[in-house]
């Protein structure tokens, strides 16, 4: 039997992920629900790049649904260093029941999934972060009660948050306006690809040059880091690059009243986003960092128990 992965949010149809996002909020509403839906398993957490939210959500997630989870880290998981990629996913896939990958390039977790005889999970690439993106779906929906025809801004750098955000407003008819420095857009390939899903949907993707003119009359304003791990070498030209992105109170100005502000975090305080715009009100960060832990609850039981 084919096991069943989850490496991007393109992956999911627009049923399961609607069903996925009313699941998150079962579980949000009764952490006791699915108590035994991972009974008697193991996943393993397989970590090239470290992490505080990814990894404690996934790991308690695991735990509140009777599995155990896990943890092997950058020294222990040297990817195609130590031993062929091939060679780990099938090793694994004979100890334990699932394998979460967060990685450094996306081609590795495709690889882990064509070997692995186990459901693998996508827990970040440097093209996708779906399981960010079902959180950010999930904290929006909390928010609106509903998310088509809502307009999501996305100001800063056209990474992987990003293409898995525009994955998921294709599927569910978001609109959705993209500001990034002209040397920063999205990879062309995922945008030229969810652009045309997204028409199918009705949902709007657009890129434009200013933040201003992607923030105007938005619902969400989001952003992210400007230099992400492994870009460290980058941060002088990127600041440079990004220095007219980034969001504050003049930017937050040009959206449409009631507008929640989104970052996936760890955030850098006065770079990519303001510090009083960060602990406003209109933030919702804290609330997309719990919502990891349902969205991922929810993804969870679906692949292993059949919910769909």
């Amino acid at each position: 039997m084919t096991p069943h992965h989850f490496l991007s949010i393109a992956d999911l149809s627009e049923r399961q992920l609607r069903a996925c996002l009313r699941l998150a909020a079962r579980c949000k509403r009764n952490p006791r629900l699915g108590a035994r839906a991972l009974e008697g398993r193991v996943l393993a957490l397989v970590f090239q790049k470290p992490s505080v939210r990814t990894r404690v959500s996934f790991e308690v997630a695991v735990r509140q649904l009777g599995g155990s989870a896990m943890y092997l880290g950058p020294d222990d998981a040297q990817l195609g260093t130590r031993e062929p990629i091939k060679d780990v996913a099938r090793t694994l896939s004979r100890y334990v029941d699932g394998i979460i990958v967060r990685t450094f390039r996306h081609s590795q977790v495709e690889e882990f999934a064509r070997y692995a005889s186990v459901p693998v999970i996508n827990g970040l690439s440097e093209l996708h972060h779906p399981c960010q993106a079902l959180a950010d779906l999930f904290t929006m929906q909390e928010r609106f009660g509903g998310l088509k025809g809502r307009t999501v801004s996305y100001v800063g750098d056209g990474n992987n948050v990003l293409h898995s955000l525009a994955q998921a407003a294709a599927i569910l008819g978001l609109h959705l306006r993209v500001a990034t420095p002209d040397g920063y857009r999205p990879n062309r390939r995922i945008w030229r690809e969810t652009a045309r899903r997204a028409a199918r949907r009705g949902a709007r993707l657009a890129w434009v040059a200013s933040p201003q003119d992607a923030a105007r009359g938005a619902d969400v304003l989001y952003t992210d880091v400007w230099t992400s791990m492994g870009q460290e070498r980058e941060r002088a030209a990127r600041l440079k690059a990004f220095r007219r992105f980034q969001v504050n109170r003049r930017l937050l100005s040009e959206a449409a009243r009631g507008c929640i502000v989104m970052h996936c975090l760890p955030a850098h305080r006065g770079e990519e986003i303001t510090e009083d715009v960060l602990e406003s009100r209109q933030s919702v960060v804290f609330d997309q960092a719990e919502n990891r832990l349902h969205a991922q609850k929810a993804l969870l039981m679906m692949v292993y128990g059949g919910r769909s």
